[in-house]
């Protein structure tokens, strides 16, 4: 009871002095503002998320019950449920969300060091041949660079999901909204290119309409979360539930699948293949991921039915880097993540609370965030000018490396065979430089378990045994067990 006063109280403070039609913190500036958001005087996240989920479910989970257990959860809760409801639908819930999760930031230092967005540098330190920056220039173009990754949040007011009254995921749908902001970066970076931006002065391309369209809230969409809580449901996904990384990489590898099947003889939504990286076949033992050269081809081959040996490659790896919190020692091989050309970015935020990360400045990382509550946008290409504005954020928000939780997934894009030899390239050298506790390694093959080397992935022939790098495939010799959890 007192827990539940105590945010009544909140509740009640925020729908006193806030008009309900405020749908923008104060605190939420453009990207090149100096000035942050306070941080947070609450507890962290951990502490908090159970409550917040419970708290929420109230106005999202009692239509399911019987008609007499409505009756009972309404005279109970009534109260605290109208209260959240004002919250959802008064534009709101980011304050509560920040108020209780703790507040993310919105400033940008050129202080901090050059910033990294999915394998682009933006060099906003000083020059150290001349000790300026042109600081105009360059944060414009790092907010135009951010402005045009692609934004989907909740949703409200869709069609129910399947036998269910859920007309909406607020509160549960964050990782499977992170996980399509992800599969959409991939398909503009496949179709648009990575140099692609979004400008408001030129007519809309016709690629970017049709990549949203198959995110949108229906099972017409292909990659709707309809689509995705079905293809998932293998793994454990259902209506009202939140879900890990590493269920949600292999529902993305389901889903595609069955986009195809259905699409035989059609474009394939997603034209490209997917590799899930995992330490085994079925990704449930410790230990870094096993990148194999051969399996990447095989899932390709596969993609292709056979008619070409490689195609276009989403590779996403699951991971956990520690119990409570990342350790520190992967944050530095976190970061580089963001250097290779083919970067994704992040599934990953705050316990309980997925966002989508992007990039990375010093110990900040930048990151998209699904948990705005907007109404459902019907893109179509009828339109001469479709509203895209709810696919977009101008506010770069940024939270502390460190403190993201250790269950996440990386994902990463790779146009072809020439592309992926570079990506190989890229993380057998991050391998060799994280002391015997690499993120992922690279091999030729899983039964083979032989370690290649940027020389053999480039052409050379000549193949290394598994002490090359210093790293073992089954269990790294520098890592301890109790950092890596089953995946």
């Amino acid at each position: 009871m007192v827990l539940k006063d105590f945010c009544e109280r909140i509740v009640a403070a925020k729908c006193s002095s806030k008009s309900s039609t405020e749908a923008v913190d104060s605190t939420q500036v453009p990207a090149s503002s100096k000035a942050g958001s306070s941080d947070s005087k609450f507890p962290k996240a951990s502490l908090w998320s159970t409550f917040f989920t419970s708290g929420f479910s109230v106005d999202e989970t009692y239509s399911e019950s019987s008609s007499s257990e409505k009756k009972t959860v309404h005279s109970r809760n009534s109260g605290w449920a109208a209260a959240v409801r004002r919250v959802i639908s008064g534009g709101s819930m980011r304050r509560f969300q920040e108020r209780v999760l703790g507040s993310s930031r919105t400033d940008v230092s050129s202080s901090d060091g050059d910033i990294w967005l999915l394998g682009v540098c933006h060099k906003i330190s000083p020059h150290e041949s001349t000790g300026d920056v042109d600081t105009r220039n360059v944060f414009a173009e790092f907010e135009q660079d951010f402005f045009s990754k692609v934004l989907i949040t909740y949703r409200k007011g869709f069609d129910a999901i399947e036998d269910s009254k859920y007309t909406s995921d607020v509160n549960w749908g964050c990782m499977l909204r992170s996980s399509q902001m992800l599969v959409a970066q991939a398909l503009i970076f496949h179709k648009l290119g990575r140099s692609w931006r979004k400008t408001t002065d030129k007519p809309v391309d016709k690629e970017y309409i049709d990549i949203l369209q198959l995110f949108g809230d229906s099972e017409a969409a292909a990659f709707s979360i309809h689509n995705l809580l079905q293809a998932g449901k293998g793994y454990g996904l259902a209506v009202g539930s939140w879900v890990g990384p590493y269920a949600m990489c292999r529902t993305w590898e389901v889903l595609a699948r069955n986009q195809r099947e259905k699409n035989n003889q059609g474009e394939k939504p997603l034209p490209m293949a997917i590799y899930v990286v995992s330490g085994d076949e079925d990704g449930e033992r410790g230990g870094a991921p096993v990148v194999c050269i051969d399996d990447a081809s095989k899932h390709c081959s596969e993609f292709s039915k056979g008619l070409v040996a490689w195609t276009p490659l989403l590779l996403l790896v699951p991971l956990v880097l520690g119990l409570d919190k990342v350790n520190l020692r992967y944050i530095p091989l976190l970061q580089s993540t963001f250097k290779f050309p083919q970067s994704l970015g992040i599934l990953g935020g705050k316990p309980g609370a997925s966002t989508y990360i992007i990039g990375v400045q010093s110990d900040k990382a930048f990151y998209l965030d699904p948990h705005d509550v907007k109404p459902v946008v019907n893109i179509t290409g009828d339109a001469q000018e479709p509203n895209t504005s709810s696919y977009h954020c101008n506010i770069s928000r940024h939270m502390p490396l460190d403190s993201i939780d250790p269950s996440l997934a990386i994902g990463f894009y790779c146009r072809d065979k020439d592309d992926f030899d570079d990506f190989c390239s890229r993380a057998i050298k991050l391998a060799e430089e994280s002391n015997g506790a690499p993120l992922f390694t690279v091999a030729q093959s899983r039964s083979l378990s032989i370690q290649v080397t940027s020389s053999s992935v480039s052409g050379d022939n000549t193949m290394f045994d598994d002490d090359s790098l210093g790293t073992n495939l089954d269990n790294d010799a520098g890592t301890n067990e109790d950092d890596w959890q089953f995946l």
